[in-house]
């Protein structure tokens, strides 16, 4: 069957993404090429993206995530809209991202789950007064609320949890559809790549650039640009 087929067969469809949704958008990835991790820096991306950096390094940490990690001029792509044109048509039931851009919610999706959170939300560790991206991204050094403490950004970093909630409405969402398609994920960061398991709906589609360790399991898999593949998706 073709991806439309499957589609038009389908009457609950959850959406499983990774960077390679927004790299469409301009949003560089981690783990390809010319991603974060084969850049070069001080430290290792994944070593200042973790939470025991961001305690100890805190400025050195504010540095690299306002340089690579806040893409604020980024707009939704081809896939971002598709995704939200099918979910207003009654078609999609869920988005589950591992991507922390807000790019589905800037194209209208309204039902996200946002496994790593969101770098739109931040607040401060002492006493929870949120504060917009903006502050973040215009002021300098360590942001500081008006309490004195800390501002940190609602993402999870490494050495942190995924929320209790997102990743309960997330597998459930999954376990209920009857049309899982995982699309630009290499599928190897858990315990987020582990959810798709608890799919056991009927048709499993997986659209990435690059070979994952699930291509042998899905029925159809396309090595494709995601934003390219959706956008010829009539609903």
């Amino acid at each position: 069957m073709t991806l439309q087929e499957i589609i038009s067969d389908s009457k609950s469809v959850v959406f499983f993404g990774g960077a390679g949704v927004s790299t469409e958008s301009g949003i560089p990835d981690f783990r390809s090429v010319d991603g974060l991790y084969n850049q070069k820096y001080d430290y290792p991306p994944e070593t200042i993206l973790s939470h025991t950096f961001f305690m100890d390094k805190t400025e050195e940490f504010y540095k690299f995530y306002r340089d690579k990690m806040l893409c604020l001029t980024a707009k939704p792509n081809k896939a971002h809209l598709k995704l939200a044109e099918m979910e207003k048509a009654g078609k999609l039931t869920a988005i589950v991202t591992q991507n922390i851009d807000g790019l589905h919610q800037a194209a209208g999706s309204k039902n996200v789950y946002e496994l790593h959170g969101s770098v739109l939300r931040n607040y401060c560790m002492k006493c929870h007064k949120p504060y917009p991206v903006e502050d973040i991204l215009n002021g300098t050094g360590v942001p500081k609320c008006t309490c004195g403490g800390t501002i940190k950004p609602d993402v999870v970093l490494y050495e942190e949890g995924l929320d209790n909630a997102t990743v309960e409405g997330a597998v459930e969402s999954i376990s209920r559809a009857d049309c899982l398609i995982i699309a630009g994920t290499s599928l190897t960061v858990y315990p987020a790549a582990g959810m798709v398991r608890y799919f056991r709906g009927k048709h499993l589609v997986l659209i990435n650039r690059d070979p994952t360790p699930m291509d042998d399991m899905c029925e159809l898999v396309l090595h494709e640009k995601v934003g390219e593949v959706l956008d010829k998706i009539v609903i």
